[in-house]
């Protein structure tokens, strides 16, 4: 049942629907504009990548020549004449196949996701866990590239919402996630990302191991490592992927020592960051990324202001009506009636500039809602950079080791040389450093191939990033100046027409 206040707000809400509905003298002031759908309060948003007071509508814009537009999108993969249109909809919950002894305690969500091209349409089913497979795979395969962030796997989010609105919230931040992935010129067309929406059944891609099993791993490995019955050479198939991610805790304790030794001391690492360009367009970033939170902050502000403005011309509408209404109640002479007339004259501008300011920070909300997304792509790049820096720091290691290696073989040569025939034991001992210098040179030239290939993915996606920003943002600003100035003038219509209709004070007080 519905309390007091929900009875007191419905019925203000008829009151005030009424008022413009018999408005008869109205000439379409208000135009074409729709009354926007109001916000659920269980409207989904993901926790970085869609701000609090940001919000999906469907709107009439005045940038759009009339046309509603709805925040659908439509991604391009591949040639410019290929589109992809993806969404995710119809959540099932589904019973999770294990040995479980409490019947239905383990339970999961399994999502619709359709795709449509020019050519064809297929759909298939996947739970989130197939998604962090995804996501997983592609940092992995992708080294350098500006990826989408993946929405995070929150269980305290899960226990403290409800589970229709923690699903909800999901199925929106895993379409935003798909159809950024199809928008990339790279990624949406990654055979990763093909088999992930096309092929039906579980996911064909092979899962990650868990952070806890690789370290169980490497626990196993390192005392073999340390005490020598087992190579602690890199292993040219893990050198092309960060430390961490790895099973080879030697490994990562090494880079751990080389990154305390290039931020400590004072010698020059053999291998340093040469792209002056990129540590400049890396710092300009960075401080964009600042700037860019300020503006989304007080964009924020403004959404608010407009919410309130809205609120409040509807609240002091709605006054005008009782007041009217006590006017025409308690009327005993002919000037009371025409002071009631003109009561509802303001009320019904009042209520209409409401609808305005609601309509108008609909359309505030979808314009730059686009920096939001930014700090969303920010993060991104930071992941990039990340990869970059992870890859540098393999390279400064391998480079220490293998300069240790040499330095240790010139001087096991130099203390066998003064022995008459050798010493047996420093010789093998030679040959097994210049077999593990060999190696490692081996996975230092992997190394060094892989941080070139990143510091190109780099460059390439620094590129696009740019021009994209520049069209994304000069869309922005458009869209967010014709909306003001256009709702600006419809507000300032409904305010003459007033002006008009209570000219005869001016007239009757000279």
């Amino acid at each position: 049942m519905m309390n007091q206040d929900q009875i007191l707000r419905a019925s203000q809400d008829d009151e005030m629907e009424s008022l413009v509905l018999h408005d008869d003298g109205d000439n379409g002031s208000s135009g074409n504009l729709q009354q926007p759908q109001p916000k659920s309060p269980e409207s989904p948003f993901n926790s970085f990548l869609d701000p609090p007071s940001y919000a999906e509508a469907i709107f009439t814009s005045f940038d759009s020549n009339g046309h509603d537009q709805t925040l659908e999108q439509t991604t391009r993969s591949g040639s410019e004449s290929e589109c992809m249109q993806i969404s995710v909809s119809d959540p099932q919950e589904e019973q999770e196949l294990t040995n479980s002894l409490v019947p239905g305690g383990s339970t999961y969500h399994t999502y619709l996701i359709t795709t449509r091209t020019d050519k064809s349409e297929f759909g298939v089913r996947r739970r989130f866990r197939e998604v962090v497979t995804l996501s997983e795979r592609l940092s992995e395969a992708y080294r350098g590239y500006v990826i989408p962030v993946r929405p995070e796997k929150s269980s305290v989010e899960r226990k403290v919402m409800q589970k229709e609105e923690f699903v909800e919230q999901r199925r929106v931040a895993l379409e935003k996630y798909l159809r950024k992935l199809g928008s990339h010129p790279v990624i949406g067309k990654s055979e990763e990302l093909r088999l992930f929406l096309e092929a039906q059944g579980k996911l064909q891609l092979v899962r990650s191991t868990d952070v806890a099993s690789r370290m169980l791993d490497g626990a196993v490995r390192l005392p073999r490592q340390l005490f020598g019955s087992e190579s602690v050479a890199v292993d040219l198939n893990d050198v092309a992927q960060p430390a961490k991610s790895g099973r080879d805790l030697l490994r990562i304790f090494k880079e751990l020592k080389q990154s305390v030794t290039n931020d400590w001391s004072a010698a020059k690492p053999l291998v340093v960051e040469e792209d002056k360009e990129f540590m400049e367009k890396k710092d300009k970033l960075m401080e964009f990324e600042q700037q860019l939170s300020n503006v989304s902050q007080q964009a924020e502000s403004l959404v608010k202001y407009q919410q309130d403005m809205g609120e409040t011309m509807g609240e002091l509408g709605l006054a005008f009506v009782k007041l009217t209404k006590f006017e025409t109640e308690e009327a005993e002479f002919e000037s009371q009636r025409v002071r009631a007339a003109d009561m509802k004259n303001v009320a019904t501008a009042a209520v209409k500039a409401s609808r305005l300011y609601r309509e108008l920070n609909t359309q505030t909300i979808k314009h730059l809602d686009k920096l939001h997304e930014y700090l969303g792509t920010m993060l991104a790049i930071n992941n990039a950079f990340s990869d970059r820096s992870s890859a540098l720091l393999t390279v400064q290691t391998l480079s220490s080791e293998l300069a240790s290696l040499h330095s240790r073989i010139e001087k096991l040569e130099v203390a066998s040389s003064r022995i008459f025939g050798g010493d047996k034991s420093r010789m093998r001992k030679i040959e097994e450093l210049k077999e593990a210098a060999k190696v490692t040179e081996n996975a230092k030239i992997c190394a060094d191939r892989e941080y070139e290939r990143i510091k190109e993915n780099n460059r390439s996606e620094l590129e696009r990033i740019d021009q994209e920003r520049q069209s994304d943002f000069q869309s922005m600003l458009r869209g967010f100046v014709v909306n003001q100035a256009g709702y600006a003038e419809k507000m300032a219509a409904v305010w003459e027409k007033l002006a008009e209709e209570t000219a005869t004070y001016s007239r009757d007080s000279s």
